[in-house]
């Protein structure tokens, strides 16, 4: 179906007369006159109005005889043009009966062409130039002749149709060809078109999205796990979101001048993402609170790795929570700073498990303050650990083995084992009469090789008895 649009004749009229006044009164070369002309010729078709579907499908089709026509008026004019510039030469200024001509000539065409109908149907621009549509009479012809003939400033003969073709051609009007889905082609040309893949809306993989997201393909290179990430809610699109050279180049940048190994990169962005999202001036800002703290830019680093959400908290927090254990424990500032560099997570966790630990400890297991203090300095994992296995332990250590709270707290690594293996290696010396726990008796065995040593070596050097009788024995059990 063809569109259709109309041009405001009265508009076309007016600037082309006004064009002719202009150069008639001026002293203008064959060039500018060319100029003024093709300038209001595009004024003029600025007036048109088009929907957004007309306008696009203008800008991909050819546009057919209707503009050709219209540069035929503007030709017209311009051969009209030059003849009242020769007869104002010889007989002075122009008369207004050349003007009114001019004016009822250039009225006569644009109303011919006064409605362009552009159609899907493209028409050969060569039947349009061999039978146009608009016949130039015999002295538009003459007109045009003579302005071909014209010499101008330089001295050197003018091709009017040329210059202006040259300057204003059709074919620069032109949009490229559309293809239509109908059309065939070549099995050359099916090799060379490229089809991207489209993105899916919605994915439950961020497998989907590698190949187009230089973030993703980047942090895979690192050794980010991202089958982890997409299993958390809303991390999957905040990364894809996100844009490699300006949100995470930079952080990269600062954990590796952090101190942050290469190889932990990786673990540390699977864990905490969400430290590419967090202002790289906080980063700073709170790791040099650390450095004045007297943390060295390496304990810096190893605490970073092993609590990768430590920076992701505002300096207050971190603040707060030094004080909190230095206070409660009663320790030191550098005993306070051995105690976080050996479990940096305890500035990042709650301080609940903590306190109900620390009763535990005073109320329930009976310890003193300072055997607290040498318990959580040796192993600050007692803060964290879980209340019923501990309990469980110390019941079992303290009241069935009959180790007394002094030995314990000088021994704290009991606390932090296995029910299991205290039970089953307590029970073979037992069996062999070897379960002696008192340091003033001969064959003493002490509670860190009791749960430290591998199985063979505690065989060998602590029960002296095979493996394979210890294999043995805990069938029986």
């Amino acid at each position: 179906m063809p569109l259709v649009r109309a041009i405001d004749k009265g508009r076309m009229e007016r600037l082309v007369v006004r064009a002719t006044v202009q150069c008639l009164f001026a002293d203008l070369d064959v060039f500018r006159i060319v100029t003024v002309f093709a300038r209001c010729f595009v004024m003029a078709l600025s007036g048109m109005r088009l929907c957004r579907k007309c306008s696009f499908l203008l800008g991909v089709r050819k546009l057919h005889t209707e503009l050709q026509q219209s540069s035929r008026v503007l030709c017209l004019a311009t051969g009209w043009q030059s003849t009242i510039l020769s007869h104002s030469a010889s007989t002075g200024p122009p008369s207004s009966s050349v003007l009114g001509s001019l004016h009822r000539h250039v009225g006569v065409q644009e109303g011919k062409m006064g409605v362009c109908a552009f159609s899907d149907i493209c028409a050969s621009s060569q039947e349009s130039q061999t039978s146009p549509s608009h016949p130039i009479g015999d002295q538009d012809n003459r007109a045009l002749d003579a302005l071909k003939q014209s010499p101008n400033p330089a001295g050197s003969p003018v091709n009017l149709r040329s210059l202006f073709e040259r300057h204003m051609s059709l074919e620069d009007l032109d949009g490229a060809p559309a293809l239509s889905p109908f059309e065939e082609i070549s099995d050359e040309e099916a090799i060379q078109i490229q089809a991207q893949p489209t993105l899916p809306p919605v994915s439950i993989s961020l497998r989907d999205y590698v190949n187009q997201s230089e973030t993703l393909q980047q942090l895979v290179l690192l050794g980010v796990n991202l089958w982890k990430l997409e299993q958390r809610p809303n991390v999957g699109s905040m990364l894809l979101r996100l844009d490699f050279q300006k949100d995470v180049k930079n952080r990269l940048l600062f954990l590796k001048d952090l101190g942050v190994e290469d190889s932990q990169l990786g673990p540390l962005i699977t864990r905490n993402p969400f430290i590419l999202t967090e202002s790289l001036e906080n980063l700073k800002a709170r790791a040099e609170y650390l450095k004045s703290k007297k943390f060295s830019p390496q304990s810096i680093a190893s605490m970073v790795s092993k609590a990768p959400y430590l920076l992701n908290f505002s300096i207050e927090r971190l603040d707060n929570r030094l004080s909190f254990y230095q206070q409660t424990l009663g320790l030191s500032a550098e005993k306070t700073r051995n105690l976080i560099i050996r479990l940096p997570r305890l500035l990042c966790g709650s301080l609940e498990p903590v306190k109900e630990n620390l009763k535990v400890c005073e109320l329930e297991f009976g310890f003193h303050t300072n055997e607290i203090q040498q318990i959580v300095t040796t192993i600050p994992k007692v803060l964290t650990a879980n209340k019923k296995k501990m309990t469980e332990i110390f019941d079992y250590v303290h009241n069935v083995m009959g180790i007394p709270h002094s030995l314990i707290a000088k021994s704290p690594q009991v606390l932090n084992s296995k029910m299991l293996r205290v039970k089953e290696r307590h029970l073979f010396l037992q069996y062999l009469g070897r379960a002696q726990y008192d340091p003033t008796q001969p064959n003493y065995v002490s509670l860190d090789r009791l749960v430290s040593l591998p199985d063979s070596v505690f065989c060998s050097d602590v029960a002296l008895a095979s493996l394979k009788d210890f294999e043995l024995f805990q069938k029986t059990l």
